[in-house]
């Protein structure tokens, strides 16, 4: 099973754009793929794939009540399927709290002379709902901000997908990955975590200053398989019309632009690469 986070520490690369992007291209590989949707934000995944009218919902059952052990039915019950093929388990507001919630957790059980480990509650979770036999590829996006949602997507997937602007905000990010990357390890107790990919996005290479920081990028010790380009109108559009970029080319356009196929092949290249990492 192929399972990472897309996860950069800069504001503003897309990282949900890529997340949805790459769950649809995995899954037109004939790929089983689950997207877990833990960003509290409102443009989440959850509303790019058009699956969040219950994040609003008290009274649903949603993730955090099974991170927490309150679930109010079973795990696969969470789980929506898009029109287009791809699982995902919707965000929920109560997101906003989980920190404070699993920290309450783990608290009354370590009074109770019990484990509880609020960093390692999703992967803990996925196990026992066997994931790795259900689904070929699963996708998290967390918040961009580091918590026990973040911590809980790295335990989960040991693997990054970094998404990143050719720009000097984004140069430094990737080049404190190292140092991102040895934090998350020490503040998992240990886990090796692994970056699959970094992505520059939105890049315009009529521009000197992006050229150089594209440069700069190739440089860094991870690999950097593609460069996605400024594509305004494919991706807002798939943001306006709540689908992937391919649906909205198949179902939204009556023209596609060369450009716009030729962005989608560089996404279908960069999931092909990913999933050659796991041999799938």
């Amino acid at each position: 099973m192929l399972a990472y986070s897309v996860y950069g520490e800069a504001g503003g690369p897309g990282k949900t754009t890529i997340s949805g992007s790459l769950a649809a291209a995995h899954a037109r590989h004939d790929l089983d793929v689950l997207a877990i949707d833990l960003d509290p934000q409102n443009a989440s995944l959850s509303y790019l794939l058009d699956v969040d009218d219950d994040r609003e919902d008290p009274d649903v059952d949603h993730l955090v009540r099974h991170l927490i052990d309150r679930p109010k039915g079973s795990f696969e019950d969470l789980i929506r399927t898009t029109d287009h093929g791809i699982d995902i388990i919707p965000a929920h507001n109560a997101l906003s709290g989980l920190d404070d919630l699993l920290d309450r957790v783990a608290k009354t059980a370590n009074d109770m002379g019990e484990d509880f480990d609020p960093t390692t509650r999703l992967r803990e979770v996925l196990v026992e709902f066997g994931v790795a036999d259900r689904y070929d590829v699963v996708i998290i996006d967390p918040s961009r901000t580091e918590g026990a949602g973040l911590y809980n997507a790295i335990a989960a997937t040991g693997s990054l997908v970094v998404p990143a602007e050719a720009t000097a905000k984004g140069k430094q990010s990737v080049i404190g990955l190292e140092q991102l990357v040895g934090g998350l390890e020490e503040e998992l107790g240990g886990i090796d975590v692994g970056v699959l990919a970094v992505v520059p996005n939105k890049v315009d290479k009529r521009s000197g200053t992006q050229r150089t920081y594209l440069q700069d990028l190739q440089e860094v010790a991870y690999p950097v398989p593609v460069e996605i380009p400024i594509r305004g109108a494919l991706f807002d559009g798939a943001w306006e019309h709540r689908c992937s970029p391919y649906e909205f080319v198949e179902e939204h356009r009556e023209r596609v632009p060369d450009r716009e196929r030729e962005t989608l092949e560089l996404i279908d290249e960069l999931a092909a690469t990913i999933e050659a990492e796991a041999d799938l």
